[in-house]
């Protein structure tokens, strides 16, 4: 398994229950497709670099999870559908070789 974050840009025109659905829609997708959640990091509302379907402003959420590329799939595939969703990146960690591999290939 590979560690991998999301950033999900909401959109605040919608109530705060329909964004935490989204979001458990979302966690249930990484479980049920063989990855863990980790770390939720509400950021709360906050303004959009640009404006993005005429809204000026977005709820901010950074989920941390480990899967695989079918957990990624599903869940680009998730998001992309979510109509509350305004933007979101998945990116992944890349794991830094330990110092003594470093040294031993100096």
């Amino acid at each position: 398994m590979r560690p991998y974050e999301t950033m999900i840009v909401f959109d605040t025109s919608v109530d705060a229950q329909a964004i935490q659905i989204s979001l458990d829609r979302a966690l249930e997708t990484i479980r049920s497709n063989g990855g863990t959640p980790g770390t939720i990091d509400r950021w709360g509302k906050r303004p959009l670099a640009y404006e993005v379907n005429k809204r000026k402003e977005g709820y901010y959420v950074l989920v941390e999870f480990s899967g695989e590329s079918v957990t990624v799939d599903e869940l680009d595939r998730i998001l992309t559908l979510s109509d509350e969703v305004l933007r979101f990146k998945i990116l992944r960690h890349h794991v830094r070789a330990s110092a003594s591999r470093v040294t031993a290939q100096a």
